[in-house]
């Protein structure tokens, strides 16, 4: 018996989009909401959510923190909080458009803020890492309070709902960015809810995921030594934390973090004839082996100033590329490029580990 479409499981499922200008162009958020509606499918509505960089050009050197809250009080305690440790330079709810999808939705607010230097001077930490540790604070002892965006002039719209639903309720075409990035959630082992749809983001880090993450466990465990802590109830977020950690603390490249997370197999390291790329790779996959994300998977991460696309060793989960003019789009399928850029041109996919890396022209 055949079965409509959409009425199983699809074990492909969850979408991934992105579209960057390496002209440092801005775009409104209709480009990647349009990407999503072809893609429907491999959703089933529970999660969906995006994320825009250069979207808040007269707030670019503060902060944008983007919250959701369960009351008022919870909102207004989580203030006080902020105001002990930051300058707030302006704090609002999130404008939001109600429509029907949308439902139970928490209070959702953004505040502009900047470390306050005395702070800064007593814990003697630097601001990134301050800003870090605040957001792993809150999301783990302020109950009902959540902090799912803390980069500079980015930020990310998440919501339980079809991510073009999710769209149209964050009235993301009154957003202008360089770089989208934009997620549909097909949770297979973990709840559907606001915080755990993607992207998953730690300062001006952004992931969205299409797979699932076999080698979670040891992940988590091995992140969490250095004070990240996993609260949001979906393998995903790990990935977001492994990233910064290994490009902010550590200070790899991204071609390095990409070699780590999904590494080249032992026999292909050794079979590699250029003596010093066989010595990093052995280097890379002794000194990280706790960060080899296994299982399949798709990602592309977000950052000031460009975008990595990654997928596992083994290639299991799609994801194509194309280009047009100084555009680059990326997602699972090419019909959500198509949507995005009809006259897409040197449509591809990379091979599995082959890291995809566009970054905005120097000095836009």
């Amino acid at each position: 018996m055949l079965e409509k479409e959409g009425t199983v499981r699809i074990p492909s499922g969850c979408a991934i989009a992105a579209v960057i200008s390496k002209e440092g162009t801005r775009m409104t958020g209709e480009r990647i909401m349009a990407a999503m509606k072809p893609m429907h499918d491999r959703s089933n509505g529970l999660g969906g959510g995006f994320a825009g960089y250069g979207i808040y050009p007269e707030y670019r050197d503060f902060y944008a923190l983007h919250l959701f809250f369960d009351c008022r009080d919870t909102r207004k305690a989580c203030e006080a909080f902020l105001k002990e440790h930051f300058e707030i330079v302006k704090g609002e709810i999130i404008p939001t458009r109600k429509i029907p999808e949308i439902t139970d939705e928490p209070i959702i607010w953004r505040y502009f803020v900047t470390p306050l230097r005395s702070v800064l001077a007593d814990l003697q930490l630097d601001e990134k890492e301050f800003v870090a540790r605040t957001v792993m604070k809150i999301n783990t002892e302020m109950k009902g309070a959540y902090v799912f965006s803390s980069g500079k002039n980015m930020g990310t719209f998440k919501a339980v709902g079809f991510p073009e639903d999710v769209g149209v309720f964050y009235r993301l075409e009154e957003y202008e960015g360089y770089s989208w990035t934009a997620h549909g959630r097909y949770p297979t082992n973990t709840p559907g809810w606001w915080g755990g749809a993607h992207p998953f983001t730690l300062l001006d880090y952004s992931v969205v995921h299409n797979g699932e993450i076999s080698s979670y466990d040891a992940n988590r465990r091995f992140i969490e030594m250095f004070g990240y802590k996993c609260t949001l109830q979906t393998d995903t977020e790990v990935i977001t934390y492994i990233l910064d950690y290994l490009i902010r603390v550590q200070g790899l490249t991204l071609e390095e973090a990409a070699n780590v997370i999904a590494a080249p197999f032992w026999s292909t390291i050794e079979a590699k004839a250029d003596t010093y790329e066989k010595k990093k790779l052995q280097y890379l996959r002794t000194v990280f082996p706790s960060l080899l994300v296994t299982g399949p998977f798709s990602i592309v991460l977000g950052f000031d100033g460009g975008l990595m696309a990654l997928g596992d060793r083994l290639k299991l989960r799609s994801m194509v590329v194309g280009e047009k003019d100084d555009k680059v789009f990326i997602a699972s399928e090419e019909a959500a490029i198509r949507a995005m850029e009809p006259n897409a041109e040197n449509v591809w996919a990379p091979a599995g580990g082959e890291p995809v890396i566009v970054t905005v022209k120097e000095g836009v």
